[in-house]
């Protein structure tokens, strides 16, 4: 006599399984037909319950004759898996090259503020030391004498 501690095969409980369900179907074939109804109604309701089990199945996966690998499917989401990246490193390069031409815009104007304020002359975009000059600011002490000096020639 086997106990509730121990455990069938799998080919046991195989037999168990299609020996139950060939008693069922035949004390159902003898089942009165407003019981069967009830039963089948009861199981219909149980089936509409029931949630759904999550099934995890492996997609084959081969490589194409250039060298890509192919999972046989080329729905929508395989598609935007690759484009998505490609479209945001698209629009990074555009984004990041608009930024620098801003900022050169942005510095020849204030080139030209300054020429047009009179902190520049004119003659300093022929002077060499012209870039040390923006660079230390108009204001400061060695741009006047830079400025006393490009004036002078």
């Amino acid at each position: 006599m086997k106990h509730f501690d121990d455990q069938l095969t799998e080919t046991q409980a195989d037999q168990f399984g299609r020996a139950s369900a060939a008693l069922l179907s035949q004390g159902a074939q003898s089942l009165p037909a407003g019981i069967k109804d009830r039963l089948h109604a009861a199981r219909m309701k149980a089936l509409s319950v029931r949630k759904t089990e999550k099934v995890f199945a492996h997609k084959p996966v081969f490589a194409s004759t250039a060298g890509s690998w192919n999972s046989g499917s080329n729905g929508m989401w395989d598609t935007l898996g690759w484009v998505a990246p490609l479209a945001v490193l698209v629009f990074g390069l555009i984004a990041i090259a608009q930024w620098q031409d801003d900022s050169r815009i942005n510095d020849i104007a204030e080139v030209d503020a300054a020429l047009l304020s009179d902190d520049v002359p004119p003659d300093a975009y022929a002077d060499s030391g012209f870039l040390a000059f923006l660079k230390n600011g108009p204001l400061s002490d060695s741009g006047d004498s830079a400025t006393d000096s490009v004036q002078s020639k």
